[in-house]
C-alpha cells in the first residue's frame, strides 16, 4: 500500500517542509534598520583595518 502512494506522501512531506521553512523565515526576519546598522558597522570596521595596513 505504501508503494502505491509514495509519490503523494513525498509531495505532502515536501510541502509541509517548505511551509515550515517559510514560516520560520518570516518569524525570524531581521528588520531593515538592524540590517543597515550591521552593514554600516562592517564597513566602518573594514575601513579602519585598511587604514592600519
Amino acid at each position: 500500500m505504501l508503494a502505491k502512494y509514495w509519490k503523494r506522501i513525498g509531495l505532502i512531506i515536501l510541502v509541509i517542509a517548505c511551509l515550515f521553512n517559510i514560516t520560520f523565515k518570516l518569524v525570524n526576519k531581521t528588520s531593515l534598520k538592524e540590517e543597515l546598522e550591521t552593514s554600516g558597522q562592517y564597513i566602518l570596521d573594514h575601513e579602519q583595518t585598511n587604514e592600519v595596513n
